[in-house]
């Protein structure tokens, strides 16, 4: 059993030994290593002024991904590479091109979110040669500028992609190799275990030892992304003990599409399932599209998502209505479990002691099906949602409702299908006056709560109307009902 991490900062190697179970890496770099071109703005993952790049070996290869410091736990670094702003620019002085494109096409207002969107921008010049508007749009979603439009940061962005010059120029090509010994002599099948005077933290080796690891500690926190779990402790000064950290265990990394459907592990991030899952399910795709920014889907993981068992948690509803199922494991072996069964009681899931989920299995749609999900939010990108309704339907040959499968978010305490609608839905025609009169099937269904993100009135409205727009998009309309920015 190992007593310390290891990881790369920029070009140098660390070893820590002495590391607080919730220490953020942004209070790390600002303030243990004086790196304060990484800044804190929100505190909660959402405007990107934190923004670092973290690499890691994914199937042997070295990649770079932007995520947001001040809710990524030093806990969860261990064989990687973390990059700050302060990184990117020659000895001599010499601006690298993403940050010379910021000053030529003066991108910068009063700076202090710039470097978040250098290094946000830095991580499509790595991974996308010749990105199109939209893939820049999608790259800096995550990150907000108070001062003004984005215009001059997206031509920033333009500009850049087309100045690549030789990669000896360039810090992190220049060393990929070597980056990639380095980290390779990093990793280790050891469990790792640093206590403090503020708690512990565990690094399981397996999925073997993570079992043992609950199996001793059945209340420890679980961390994949950290992307709730970070404003548990940014927010609300939560003090969390012990901590165990998993994002580490490739054996909860693979997302792999069988005949039937594809199979998520835990540990499979937003980024990492997406391509997978926009190919098998597109509407699924757009909803991953919408939630959070790049750096929060690079690190947010859908087993995570459910695992929290968050009301509001993006995921649940459109999988319940698929009709997904979730292996769940422990010293004892592993269990199944229909997710819609999963969610209990607000902040209450089936899960015994000692146990974690491993996996998920979603089916395909059926070829006849008609599937869709609606997002609602106050802003359009990088927002919480509101209210998500996700709908499930096959009719027979007559026209009539075979089976219908509706499940919303938002509406109570724990995702939930509207079983009212559905009785009342099943065998009826698939028409506008089956909809108007079902629709006050919602109300025996849901008694949603008023907050600052909707009143009980708008949700419960809200999701009547999305019954009827779900009809309306299945009965003729040619396309679904979106946005022109979204069909564009």
């Amino acid at each position: 059993m190992n007593d310390s991490i290891r990881f790369i900062l920029n070009g140098e190697d660390v070893t820590l030994g002495d590391v607080r179970p919730t220490e953020t890496l942004l209070d790390y770099l600002r303030l243990k290593r004086r790196l304060t071109g990484t800044k804190e703005g929100c505190a909660e993952g959402d405007c990107g002024a934190c923004t670092v790049l973290v690499g890691r070996l994914i199937d042997g290869k070295l990649h770079y991904e932007p995520v947001t410091a001040c809710i990524r736990f030093m806990g969860s670094l261990n064989a990687t590479h973390v990059v700050t702003v302060e990184h990117l620019a020659a000895k001599d002085g010499s601006l690298h091109p993403v940050q010379q494109a910021m000053v030529d096409c003066h991108g910068s207002q009063c700076g202090f979110c710039t470097p978040g969107f250098i290094m946000s921008m830095y991580g499509l010049w790595l991974s996308n040669d010749k990105p199109v508007r939209a893939d820049i749009e999608k790259a800096l979603q995550g990150n907000l500028c108070r001062c003004t439009g984005y215009e001059p940061i997206v031509k920033a962005a333009e500009q850049v992609s087309h100045t690549r010059p030789s990669a000896l120029f360039d810090p992190l090509e220049k060393t990929r190799s070597d980056i990639i010994s380095r980290l390779w002599a990093m990793r280790n099948s050891e469990t790792i275990s640093i206590t403090t005077v503020e708690g512990r933290l565990v690094l399981p080796g397996s999925l073997d030892a993570l079992a043992r690891v609950l199996s001793e500690e059945p209340t420890a926190t679980i961390v994949a992304g950290s992307t709730d779990v970070g404003l548990w402790v940014t927010k609300q000064m939560r003090a969390l003990n012990p901590v165990v950290f998993i994002n580490h265990l490739t054996d909860l990394q693979s997302i792999t599409a069988g005949d039937g459907g594809f199979t998520i592990g835990a540990g499979v991030t937003y980024s990492r399932a997406f391509q997978t899952i926009a190919g098998k399910v597109p509407t699924l795709g757009r909803l991953i599209d919408r939630i959070g920014g790049d750096q929060v889907r690079n690190m947010g993981t859908i087993g995570g998502n459910i695992a929290n068992g968050s009301p509001i948690g993006d995921m649940p509803p459109p999988l319940i209505a698929l009709g997904a199922t979730m292996k769940l494991r422990s010293l004892a072996g592993t269990r199944m479990l229909r997710l819609e069964d999963f969610f209990i009681d607000y902040g209450k899931q089936d899960r015994r002691p000692g146990e974690f989920v491993e996996s998920i299995f979603v089916p395909y749609p059926a070829e006849a099906t008609k599937f869709a999900v609606y997002k609602i939010t106050k802003r359009r990108d990088e927002d919480i949602t509101a209210v998500l309704g996700a709908f499930y339907l096959t009719l027979d040959t007559q026209g009539d409702v075979n089976d219908i499968r509706i499940a919303f978010g938002g509406m109570a305490a724990t995702p939930k299908r509207a079983r009212s609608v559905e009785n009342a839905l099943m065998g009826k025609p698939w028409n506008e006056t089956t909809i108007e009169a079902v629709r006050a099937e919602f109300d025996a269904d849901f008694q949603p709560l008023t907050d600052w993100r909707a009143t009980a009135a708008y949700r419960q409205l809200t999701a009547k109307n999305l019954l009827t727009r779900f009809y309306l998009e299945t009965s003729g309309t040619p396309a679904e009902l979106r946005r022109f920015e979204e069909v564009a």
